[in-house]
């Protein structure tokens, strides 16, 4: 498994290389959610591109009080600073009903009204609508063809593969309590702002061939992709913002820096462990090496939703 070469002075599409990081707000910034932020900042940097944060509000019932606030200082205290203003996709909603209605009008989209317990008794995935009843609000789900493969060259994971039809099926693009699902958002959002370049955790892996299918449904240019490895917390699982993961303490940002990038496989004596942040970053941006970047460390991650790396 080899990630593949070329210029890091560009982006994936060969024009000026723009990343970002899109933590929701459903807690604190943890260790892991750092090391997103820090890797996509680092990404960024070292291509001689630019930057973005943007918050992803988009499920308001998981989301906690103040905790964009928190991200932000937090982010600030780390000198993480984006290179634009920062975005809420609360107050995108026109856009995403504009690239819903044109997927709708070519009849790739459609109206659902399966429930879980519909779906359930075919295996969870939909390929056609099993409803017993009709809904008020339905979904909207994006059609996906029978056959519907997925390839793509992750920085890190190198190839990747995904048959989407047969792991994940048609999938929500709007949910039926009426909130926009993840992945319309992201794919809209990524390609509004010019995102040449995902850097994210290897948690959103099985996520990214299905945004890869939108963005040639709605004609936007697929970003080049690098999955981070995972922190993982003392059970073994993931690190949660809404779960138990302990927030990062704002008052030693150096503190969390160092961490993240020993986590990013970098070189210790590379970077001062005392100092301030900017004097971290000015360190860390010259001895980045994507190479050093290992691959996540946990199969099952990796693997979710029939995601398959090639050796």
């Amino acid at each position: 498994m080899k990630p593949p070469t070329g210029s890091a002075s560009e982006g994936a599409s060969g024009g000026l290389y723009r990343g970002r990081f899109a933590p929701s707000p459903t807690g604190d910034l943890h260790a892991g959610s750092i090391m997103a932020a820090l890797g996509s900042w680092l990404f960024a940097r070292r291509a001689g591109g630019e930057w973005l944060v943007r918050i992803e509000d988009l499920d308001p019932p998981r989301e906690e009080a103040g905790a964009a606030r928190r991200q932000l200082r937090m982010l600030a205290a780390m000198g993480l600073v984006p290179d634009g203003p920062v975005e809420y996709q609360s107050t995108r909603s026109a856009i995403y009903q504009q690239a819903l209605d044109q997927l709708v009008e070519r009849g790739q989209a459609f109206a659902c009204h399966c429930s879980r317990s519909d779906l359930s008794a075919v295996g969870g995935i939909h390929r056609e609508c099993v409803a017993r009843r009709r809904r008020q609000n339905p979904a909207i789900r994006l059609r996906v063809p029978a056959g519907s493969r997925v390839t793509f060259v992750d920085r890190i994971l190198g190839e990747c593969t995904q048959d989407v039809s047969g792991t994940v099926g048609d999938f929500v693009l709007r949910r039926a309590d009426g909130w926009w699902a993840y992945q319309l958002a992201v794919v809209v959002d990524d390609g509004a702002q010019r995102v040449t370049d995902v850097v994210r955790g290897a948690d959103l892996l099985d996520s990214t061939p299905r945004q890869i299918l939108l963005q040639r449904a709605l004609g936007l240019p697929t970003p080049g992709y690098a999955h981070l490895p995972l922190i993982l917390g003392l059970d073994g699982t993931k690190l949660s913002k809404s779960g138990a993961a302990p927030a990062v303490d704002p008052e030693d940002p150096v503190a969390a820096l160092h961490a993240a990038w020993l986590a990013l496989g970098q070189p210790l004596g590379a970077v001062p462990r005392g100092g301030t942040p900017q004097a971290f970053l000015e360190a860390a941006s010259a001895a980045f090496d994507p190479a050093l970047v290992p691959s996540n460390p946990q199969p099952a991650a990796v693997h979710n939703r029939g995601v398959t790396l090639h050796e």
